[in-house]
């Protein structure tokens, strides 16, 4: 049998001698080995897909430009060995290689996309196309078409990634517009409520019961009052006062408080970049939001752990906005050890009154309050977290344009 032969689809040619060409060696055979050359020609021809042959052991048998482009090997190092040496370790355990040629015999064609190995180790993403190749019943291999589809792969993650960033900001940004109107709205009750306690207090007598519900009424008012600041930070309805700071300066100055905040069990370290641009930032909200972060990962740590504040220097575009160009951002980022959060949770943990805490431990708006303050700022968060691998949360803050960096050695932490 010829390579023409074997070509799927193609109907066998004819073997003998032309019709009414006696001697054998007329047009007949002529035509074969020009079709013949051309077909090798193409095949040859080709460095965007490898076009390969196996037998029906799936031993290569072929092997074009292409293949060598995409996979590394040449014709004389990989001819003859078996086709499964392209898939990954994972997938030969899962037996993929037998798994598509019995496919083809049995269905007509394989089809797939998956991860492939070239000749130095790298992976690549691979569309493949394997096609039984049958004579007279009987199989005698199988054609395979591999193309590289790894950029078309890597846009694809990405877009995926940008049309997430966006949907959970535009949730987020309904969710704001709707927690601004009702924080307004509580402020203001809370105020006739609070003016009222006062009056109360110069009128009514001076017993100690009474005197007792006056002071827990406002206690609860004074809560009312924090969560509704917490709900305008979300909402980005706060009224900030930023200035240039030394960020590493205002996490020094607050080390002591969050450790007490943590308590013995939990190890507070920290490891600030020293060549820092400066940062404008409102001081008060800023240290509100690390603390708020500190607080949430001693919370996931019951029983003792470490917590690393971390800062750096980066330069990303914003993930909902990623057309916009990148920009120098600083990243103040809160480490722990603890339980971590699944995927759905983590996706719905910043808004407001999710928690996965026990009733009365926390009221859901300490990473509320820290998200809206980053967007308020002109930056954004980024949270990764996994079942038992603990959660890093980085806050991403833009840095004063041409500002110079803030170098030295930050204060003892």
């Amino acid at each position: 049998m010829t390579l023409v032969d074997a070509i799927p689809g193609r109907p066998p040619q004819r073997s003998g001698v032309a019709e009414g060409d006696p001697s054998g060696a007329g047009p007949f055979l002529t035509r074969l080995d020009d079709e013949a050359r051309q077909f090798a020609l193409l095949i040859g021809s080709v460095t965007d897909y490898a076009i390969y042959m196996l037998d029906p052991d799936g031993y290569i048998r072929s092997w074009n430009p292409g293949g060598e482009r995409i996979k590394g090997y040449t014709d004389r190092e990989i001819v003859g060995q078996h086709f499964s040496r392209f898939y990954t370790p994972e997938d030969i355990v899962k037996g993929e290689p037998q798994r598509g040629l019995e496919c083809a015999r049995t269905q007509g064609k394989f089809e797939a996309e998956g991860w492939r190995l070239r000749k130095d180790g790298t992976r690549f993403r691979a569309s493949v196309v394997i096609d039984p190749i049958w004579q007279n019943g009987e199989l005698l291999g199988f054609a395979k078409v591999t193309r590289d589809v790894t950029e078309r792969y890597e846009a694809m993650l990405h877009l995926q990634d940008a049309q997430k960033a966006l949907a959970q900001s535009q949730k987020l940004e309904a969710i704001g517009k709707l927690t601004l109107g009702l924080a307004h709205d509580f402020n203001n009750l809370l105020t006739v409520i609070v003016n009222s306690l006062d009056l109360i207090g110069l009128t009514a007598p001076r017993d100690e019961r009474t005197q007792e519900w006056i002071e827990a009424a406002q206690r609860a008012a004074d809560r009312g009052t924090l969560l509704t600041r917490q709900l305008l930070a979300f909402a980005r309805g706060q009224n900030l006062a930023p200035e240039p700071h030394d960020i590493n300066q205002l996490l020094s100055r607050s080390a002591e408080l969050y450790r007490r905040a943590c308590g013995a069990s939990i190890q507070v370290s920290f490891e600030l970049d020293e060549d820092m641009p400066s940062l404008e930032v409102d001081a008060t909200q800023f240290e509100a939001a690390v603390l708020n972060l500190v607080a949430n990962s001693r919370d996931a740590m019951p029983g003792g752990g470490t917590i690393t504040v971390r800062t750096h220097r980066t330069t990303c575009a914003r993930p909902d906005a990623p057309d916009d160009g990148e920009m120098e951002f600083i990243v103040v980022e809160v480490i722990d050890s603890g339980s971590g959060m699944d995927a759905d949770t983590a996706e719905r943990a910043a808004e407001p009154f999710f928690t996965t805490k026990e009733v009365g431990r926390g009221s859901g708006l300490g990473l509320s309050q820290v998200y809206g303050f980053a967007a308020q700022s002109g930056g954004f968060v980024q949270l990764h977290s996994e079942p038992g691998a603990g959660t890093k949360v980085g806050m991403h803050l833009p840095a004063c344009p041409q500002a110079p960096a803030m170098k030295g050695t930050p204060d003892d932490v």
